[in-house]
């Protein structure tokens, strides 16, 4: 009987694992980007309409709203508040992001905010009341601050200037080109790159952008390599590194962390499904350095659930471990099946 019990249990929870590896996210966030701060990961995205929303986890799967970071009330613009990040730059933290399709930034004591914008536009002094999107920022070795961005100048561009110490005030003279659309993949609708984030591994720097319009479904990451920020970016031969993953469609703006355990991370979002763009939701996988070249782990994507984990017997999704469940008396059993779910504490809560 407690062979037919456990063999039951263990096929069951197979089935539950192969059923939440299908489940959308039930983060509604487009344009991710995850801080760990401490021992809590943020994240933040866009999605609502009066600002910048944020969630909290502790784990990367079971995620908490926490309402607005940043308000409308304390920023210029009244629309369109996108694509934020946030750094912490001395004793503050710094949010970059988008408003009314312009360049804005934003200080706070805290990862939760209130963020209270800084000055007007932050490009003024380059590009005066141009638009622009999708705001990066890139601190290097020696401790310079680079910022990039999209421009309108050939479809969405990719360009870049150099920040001063403090992180906000851009300096003279170091507006340039990055990249523009040039490959077949990338002009499917549109002609987009966008959605800029910067990796430097082996003194070699990695442009990450996405291309497509978002409402595309071949939505893609690619990336282009230099050696030294005042020469020529040159895109990867094997690009894109992320499309069409694991029945996700739309994948793209994305952002890189690093989580606890020191695993490089990449945070995207996609489709509602392969017919519906929105709502767009946050997804997060595995990246590595093999070599030179950037890739895209084959660990299975993590979707998030809403809820909290402390505490509680609940099904998560595994990106790096052996997969390991539980018999009625509480002893481990490890499988050889890779990328199902861990049951904890023999009992299962539906994400």
């Amino acid at each position: 009987m407690k062979r037919f019990l456990l063999l039951s249990l263990i096929l069951t929870t197979v089935v539950l694992g192969s059923c939440a590896q299908n489940q959308p996210s039930a983060v509604p966030l487009a344009d991710p980007y995850i801080l760990l701060d401490g021992d809590t990961y943020y994240a933040y995205g866009t999605h609502h309409a009066d600002g910048i929303e944020y969630y909290t986890s502790k784990d990367l799967v079971h995620w908490t709203s926490q309402g607005l970071a940043l308000s409308k009330n304390n920023t210029t613009e009244q629309q369109w508040f996108w694509a934020p990040e946030v750094y912490q730059i001395g004793d503050h933290y710094v949010m970059y992001f988008s408003a009314n399709e312009h360049l804005c930034v934003a200080t706070s004591t805290s990862p939760c905010g209130p963020f209270e914008q800084v000055g007007g536009y932050m490009l003024q002094s380059l590009i005066g009341d141009e638009k622009c999107i999708d705001s990066h920022m890139f601190i290097d070795d020696d401790g310079s601050c680079y910022l990039f961005f999209v421009r309108f100048t050939d479809g969405n561009c990719i360009w870049m200037c150099e920040l001063e110490t403090d992180g906000i005030t851009p300096k003279e003279g170091t507006l340039r080109h990055c990249i523009s659309v040039s490959a077949p993949w990338e002009s499917r609708l549109g002609r987009v790159c966008e959605g800029p984030f910067v990796l430097k591994h082996n003194r070699i720097y990695y442009l990450t952008y996405s291309a497509n319009d978002y409402r595309s479904h071949d939505y893609g990451i690619g990336y282009a390599q230099l050696r030294a920020l005042s020469g020529t970016w040159s895109k990867y031969a094997g690009n894109p590194i992320l499309q069409r993953k694991e029945g996700l469609f739309g994948t793209g703006h994305h952002s890189f962390f690093t989580d606890k355990e020191g695993q490089l991370r990449i945070v995207f979002h996609a489709h509602a499904s392969e017919t519906e763009v929105a709502p767009r939701g946050m997804y997060i996988g595995t990246a590595a350095f093999d070599g030179n070249v950037l890739t895209i782990g084959d660990a299975p994507i993590i979707r998030p659930v809403i809820g909290d984990d402390t505490g509680v017997e609940s099904l998560r999704l595994e990106a790096n471990l052996q997969p390991s469940f539980y018999n009625l008396l509480g002893q481990r059993i490890v499988t050889p099946f890779r990328g199902l779910a861990v049951m904890q504490h023999r009992k299962v809560l539906f994400p």
